[in-house]
């Protein structure tokens, strides 16, 4: 599932999408992100490009994804997962409009 994204509605992602035979789901443009799972890939993100050799292919790109991801801290995960009841009321307090998420 994207997020209607410009980068996801690109013409060479939906030929992607289409030689896999994947169908997108209807998803309203403003509908606000509450995937908490952005905030673990961030942090992910953020340590792989901060190692001393960052990856330079797939192989040492999965290899250094899966190591950071083995020592992302279990807190990460519980604030990110608690968070949703948060995230959840302040999208219908705000209508379904932007949140600060």
């Amino acid at each position: 599932m994207d997020d209607n994204a410009t980068c996801h509605r690109t013409l060479a992602v939906q030929d992607c999408l289409d030689s896999e035979g994947i169908q997108r789901l209807v998803w309203p443009a403003r509908f606000p992100d509450l995937k908490p799972i952005e905030n673990v890939w961030d942090a992910l993100g953020r340590q792989v490009a901060g190692q001393n050799y960052p990856p330079t292919n797939k192989n040492t790109l999965i290899r250094a994804l899966t190591e950071e991801w083995d020592k992302l801290p279990q807190h990460l995960l519980d604030n990110v997962v608690q968070s949703m009841v948060r995230r959840v009321e302040c999208c219908i307090t705000l209508h379904g409009g932007h949140t600060p998420y």
